[in-house]
C-alpha cells in the first residue's frame, strides 16, 4: 500500500513560482513512477508532470513544459513540481499519483495510487 500526501498549495498571483511536495509513506517507493495531475474546476483531470522509475526519465505537458521542473529527493520519497510564471489556467486542484508501469504514463487509469489534492489559485 502507498500512502500519498501533498504540500505547497496555495493562492499565488500570475508570474509566481510555487513548488508542490508529495511525500510517499511505503515500501519498495522507488519502483513506482511518479506523477503529478491536475483538475481544473469544470475540467477533466490532466497529466501535468511524471518522473519514471529507474532512470528519473521526465516528461511534461505542453501546458507547463519549459516553465516546470519535476525531481525527487535522493531518498526517494518526496517528489517535487515546481511551476514558474504561473498563469489564471493553471488553477487547479493536484494530485500526485505513482503507478508501478515502467513507462511513465499520461493516461490516469493506469495510476495505482492518489494522493488527496492540494489546492493552487493564480489570481490575475
Amino acid at each position: 500500500q502507498v500512502e500519498l500526501a501533498e504540500s505547497g498549495g496555495g493562492l499565488v498571483q500570475a508570474g509566481d513560482s510555487l513548488r508542490l511536495s508529495c511525500r510517499a509513506i511505503a515500501l519498495g517507493w522507488s519502483m513506482y513512477a511518479k506523477a503529478w495531475f491536475r483538475q481544473g474546476q469544470g475540467k477533466e483531470r490532466e497529466f501535468v508532470a511524471g518522473i519514471s522509475r529507474g532512470d528519473s526519465t521526465t516528461h511534461y505537458a505542453d501546458s507547463v513544459k519549459g516553465r516546470s521542473t519535476v525531481a525527487r529527493d535522493n531518498s526517494g520519497n518526496t517528489v517535487y513540481l515546481e511551476i514558474h510564471n504561473l498563469k489564471p489556467e493553471d488553477t487547479a486542484v493536484y494530485y500526485c499519483a505513482a503507478t508501478s508501469h515502467y513507462d511513465l504514463p499520461t493516461t490516469e487509469q493506469l495510476y495505482d495510487f492518489w494522493g488527496q489534492g492540494t489546492q493552487v489559485t493564480v489570481s490575475s
